[in-house]
Order: C-alpha cells, then sequence, then structure tokens
C-alpha cells in the first residue's frame, strides 16, 4: 500500500513504515573528568535557558561591558557601558527573540491525526494473503470527520483506523482519491473535531517557516519539527509499491523541517500554523531533504469536505 518515493537522482525511503528498532545513540563510555557545570549565570524562563554573560576588553582609555538579559516583557535586551575618563555611558537596546512557536503548535496538533491501514499482501511463502500495516498521518478538515492525507497511506488498505489526539479511535472509510496529486480524502464518524486553518501555497516564498507535525515510525504521535521553505516547484521520482511502476510528482515544496516514515499525510504548515501543504516523501540518502504537495492541490478535495460538511 505503501511506496517509495525518490527524488532524482538520490534514493527516498517510504514514508508509512512498520516501525524499526531504536538504535542507541548513548555513549559506551562516559567522557573522564567532565568539567563541573557553572549554573551560577544561567535562569530558567519559560521552559528555555537564558544564559547571562559578562564581556570586557580593554579599550585605550576605558573599558566596555556588554550585558545580556530580559526585560520586562519578555525581550532580549542589550545593556553596553563604556567607561572613559570623562564618565560613563549606558545604551540599552531591544532585541527580539525568535517566534516562540508553542500557541500555534498547541491548537495546530488538535487537527492531526494518525492513521492506521491495514492491507492483504501475498505472502512469498504461503499461497494465503496475510495482513501488513503500515502508519501514517492525516488533517482535519471539518467538524464532522473529514479527514486529508497521503493516496500511498490509504492505498489498497482493508481498514482503515483514525486516532486523534487524545487518543480516540475510529474506524474510516475513503471518499475519494485525487486524480492529479498523492492525496486522498477519508471519513470517520465523529462531531465536534477541530479542523485546521488552511493556508495559501501559491504565494510561497523560499526561507519562509516550515513547521511539520505527524507520527514519524507510526511510534512518535504529535511530533513537531520546524525548518524553512527550502524549494519550491520541485520534481521528484516515485516508485508505486502497490505495482513497481515509477510515478513523477510534480509543484512539490522542498523543506529542511525533519519529516520521517510514518510523517506522511501530515501537514506543513506556516508561522502562523496554516497548512500549506501536505507532507509526502522524504530523500533516503540525505539529510535535509523532504517534501510536501502543496495545499493548493487538494483545493477539490477541500471543497468536497465542506459540501459534505454543510449538507
Amino acid at each position: 500500500m505503501d511506496h517509495t518515493m525518490t527524488p532524482e537522482p538520490t534514493p527516498a525511503r517510504p514514508l508509512v513504515p512498520a516501525p524499526p528498532p531504536l538504535v542507541s545513540t548513548t555513549p559506551d563510555r562516559p567522557a573522564s573528568n567532565p568539567a563541573p557545570r557553572d549554573r551560577s549565570r544561567s535562569r530558567r524562563i519559560g521552559g528555555s535557558v537564558l544564559a547571562v554573560s559578562l564581556l570586557s576588553a580593554v579599550l585605550a582609555s576605558g573599558s566596555t561591558a556588554v550585558i545580556v538579559g530580559l526585560d520586562g516583557a519578555g525581550r532580549a535586551t542589550t545593556t553596553s557601558t563604556a567607561a572613559t575618563a570623562g564618565g560613563a555611558q549606558q545604551v540599552s537596546v531591544s532585541v527580539s527573540n525568535p517566534a516562540d512557536i508553542t500557541t500555534v503548535v498547541s491548537q495546530a496538533t488538535k487537527s492531526v491525526v494518525t492513521i492506521t491501514s491495514d492491507t492483504q499482501t501475498q505472502s512469498r511463502f504461503s499461497p494465503f494473503s496475510v495482513p501488513a500495516t503500515g502508519v501514517g498521518s492525516g488533517v482535519i478538515l471539518s467538524a464532522d470527520g473529514y479527514i486529508l492525507t497521503n493516496h500511498h497511506v490509504v492505498a489498497d488498505s482493508s481498514a482503515l483506523t483514525v486516532q486523534l489526539e487524545d487518543g480516540t479511535e475510529y474506524k474510516a472509510t475513503i471518499v475519494e482519491i485525487s486524480n492529479d496529486a498523492d492525496l486522498a480524502l477519508i471519513k470517520i464518524d465523529a462531531t465536534g473535531l477541530t479542523p485546521a486553518k488552511i493556508g495559501d501555497s501559491s504565494g510561497l516564498q523560499v526561507g519562509e517557516t516550515a513547521i511539520a507535525i505527524g507520527s514519524p515510525l507510526g511510534t512518535f504521535t504529535e511530533t513537531v519539527t520546524k525548518g524553512i521553505v527550502s524549494a519550491l516547484d520541485r520534481t521528484i521520482t516515485v516508485t508505486d509499491e502497490s505495482t513497481g511502476q515509477p510515478v513523477t510528482l510534480n509543484g512539490l515544496i522542498q523543506t529542511d523541517a525533519a519529516i520521517n516514515p510514518g510523517n506522511s499525510g501530515g501537514p506543513l504548515m506556516d508561522a502562523s500554523g496554516a497548512v500549506i501543504g501536505i507532507d509526502t516523501a522524504v530523500a533516503g540518502q540525505a539529510t535535509g531533504l523532504g517534501f510536501a504537495t502543496p495545499i493548493s492541490a487538494a483545493a477539490s478535495l477541500i471543497a468536497r469536505a465542506n459540501a459534505g460538511a454543510q449538507s
């Protein structure tokens, strides 16, 4: 049911896997005599650690000290004090911290689901079909259960199960498959869901913030990664594992936000949390080469979901 997605000329790995074993990265031996950590110059603020450093240098007839701290509004401030023979001058400059995406993510994860697909495959050693399971992700489009995902997440499935953020599970059915992109619309019998905010992929620019949410390896649900839009209008060649035939996908968004097997069908969002793409493929022998189908390619499926929600 899954197909391997490969940007030319680098092979790619599938995005809907059976979870592989985890490999420990713990070193065999701890470093000998590690230097004690000085905690006197750091304090935890809002879940992050702000280091307060004092820098000094002798400059001609005086000295300069730079102090980094936080003002009352939580913005970083830099105070420079220059001591000279004539006295001291102090200048404060406010520097904005990088945007905090915790609020965006907390809302967006309510609209992301984990999709488990059961398929019947032919065993090499038996004339009978045996069940196989793949895991992907999806994006809630309507409060009554329409969900957008990749076609290859649900292709050839004999049963689909959707798990919400709170762990609730529903059986799902396929409503429509896109004829033009690796996209599909599925439906669960539920109400009161939180629809995702749909963005506009037509005006994207390279360098914009990109946020991915999904279930990498089919295990780590609601995983959030962040990067940028690395390139636009990419073309890659993939292999459809159900047919073994190569398939060309056009107009994709390239991103360095980490996506892995299991992210497929999940959202790629902008800094506001609006969905700009559906995570579709990742290069198998490279780092930071992920690809998403622009949300504009899902216009007809989104319209179908909105029509169904209003009927």
